[in-house]
């Protein structure tokens, strides 16, 4: 089944007006947790929707994500929780950026856990709970290396003697990798022992320190349960590895005017691409304010092999000429057979052989930032929806 849907924005936007062509394929995004849950060795297998689903849309993945059998769902922000429950009415929710000040009770409103990660925050959810009379649920993050979010390990290692644990249920001991992508990074090992150790003062908590990345690694660190994200919506979680994720995503642009460019000519702004001989320019309706990132722009002379962007036409590579500006973007197609490509057309910005890794490495960034950065000025399609 297939549907064409917009998400947070005023009007609808048709296909045959967008700029850009935004295809979500749910049935690739519950496949993609399911072989994660089977690489997990029996652990429960939870699921990042933070960022819009990773510019997927909440209201969208979470229904197919839970009717694939997913029953936890992670989150950054407290709103992003709360429309997830909108949708997933019976899901354990647990907000990854802690307790903001005076936000308990919209915790409870919700049937919401936070994620604490200092002793402040607990004694705020203890004391939240002491008031209602209720052992409300929580997880506490312990900070193994990323020095971001978190309690200290010498911290975590006191928890057992904190009064303030008898007052809340303590659903989850959690903690983040640093480099689980770097398979031989020696910070994995060490991470994985201060973990142990934290969790062994802890005794019958559930705990939870893989990501995407992490269910891969060759010590199988799955404890109670995984936290897969960016391998859900196809990014690969084993870069020195094929990708064992289906893509989930795929965009297309149109193109909105073709010219020549003769020789010694320049396009874009800044004059920053040169044209070495005759060049056929295709000027595409998106730019980096539908989430394209300018630092994919193409800066040197026509012809040279330059870590830019590119398009798939009938599958053939053309790079794009000049700086990516705010609604467009221009493109060398010279070497497309004039006939093939006309003005209306679209061309391939996300998929085949320019998967989301590809994209984001061509870009100077990585996947998560182009997969989250996705734009609202698409139409949206939405296969693979069940029901």
């Amino acid at each position: 089944m297939t549907t064409t849907e917009q998400t947070s924005t005023a009007t609808p936007i048709s296909q045959e007006s967008a700029g850009g062509l935004l295809h979500i394929d749910l049935a690739a995004l519950a496949s993609n947790w399911r072989t994660l849950r089977n690489a997990a060795g029996g652990a429960e297998t939870a699921a990042v929707v933070k960022a819009d689903a990773y510019g997927t849309g909440i209201e969208q993945a979470v229904p197919a994500l839970a009717q694939a059998g997913c029953r936890t769902f992670f989150v950054a922000h407290l709103s992003e929780a709360v429309r997830v429950r909108a949708v997933a009415p019976g899901a354990t929710i647990y907000v990854l950026n802690g307790l903001f000040p005076g936000t308990s009770p919209a915790y409870l409103r919700h049937g919401l856990r936070p994620v604490l990660g200092s002793f402040e925050e607990i004694e705020e959810w203890a004391a939240f709970c002491r008031a209602e009379g209720w052992r409300h649920a929580a997880a506490i993050h312990v900070d193994t290396g990323m020095n971001r979010l978190g309690l200290t390990v010498s911290q975590g290692l006191t928890l057992r003697d904190r009064a303030e644990l008898k007052d809340f249920e303590t659903a989850l001991l959690m903690s983040h990798f640093v480099s689980a992508e770097e398979t031989g990074n020696p910070i994995n090992l060490r991470q994985i022992e201060a973990f142990k150790a934290v969790r062994e003062t802890l005794p019958g908590i559930p705990a939870s320190l893989a990501n995407s990345s992490g269910i891969f690694l060759e010590e199988k660190p799955h404890f109670d349960l995984v936290r897969p994200g960016y391998a859900l919506y196809g990014g690969n979680p084993v870069p020195d590895r094929e990708n064992p994720m289906r893509p989930v995503v795929g965009l297309e642009a149109r193109i909105v005017q073709l010219r020549w460019v003769e020789e010694d000519e320049t396009v874009g702004y800044n004059a920053r691409w040169l044209a070495l001989g005759r060049r056929r320019i295709a000027t595409l309706s998106i730019g980096y304010a539908d989430g394209y990132p300018r630092s994919a722009s193409a800066r040197g002379k026509s012809g040279e092999e330059l870590l830019a962007g590119q398009v798939l036409v009938a599958g053939r590579p053309c790079p794009f000429a000049g700086n990516v500006s705010m609604d467009l973007i221009t493109v060398d197609l010279t070497d497309i057979p004039e006939n093939d490509v006309k003005r209306g057309d679209t061309v391939t910005m996300i998929g085949g052989s320019l998967t989301i890794d590809e994209v984001g490495r061509r870009a100077g960034t990585i996947g998560y930032e182009i997969l989250t950065n996705l734009g609202r000025r698409y139409a949206r399609t939405y296969h693979g929806r069940q029901g």
